[in-house]
């Protein structure tokens, strides 16, 4: 099991000021990266047992952050 954050900057290294320029002018990207922060934050902290949960939980956080990530990819494809 990873237990590395997986912040989008690091996801999408070469799409950083896309990343930052599209949160500035587009209100729901804003929300996506934000909700995709704020999910991968709570992946982490389970994941590191700060916050225990059981490995289904976890599963299916991560497939709600997939999703917010292929979201987002598919924004920055076009920016």
């Amino acid at each position: 099991m990873s237990h590395v954050a997986h912040e989008l900057h690091e996801e999408f290294p070469q799409h950083a000021e896309a990343i930052h320029a599209l949160k500035a002018k587009n209100a729901h990207f804003a929300r996506l990266t934000e909700e995709y922060h704020t999910l991968n934050r709570a992946i982490h902290r389970m994941e590191t047992n700060v916050e225990p949960a059981d490995d289904g939980t976890i599963e299916d956080l991560k497939k709600k952050r997939l999703v917010l990530k292929d979201e987002i990819a598919g924004f920055l494809e076009t920016a």
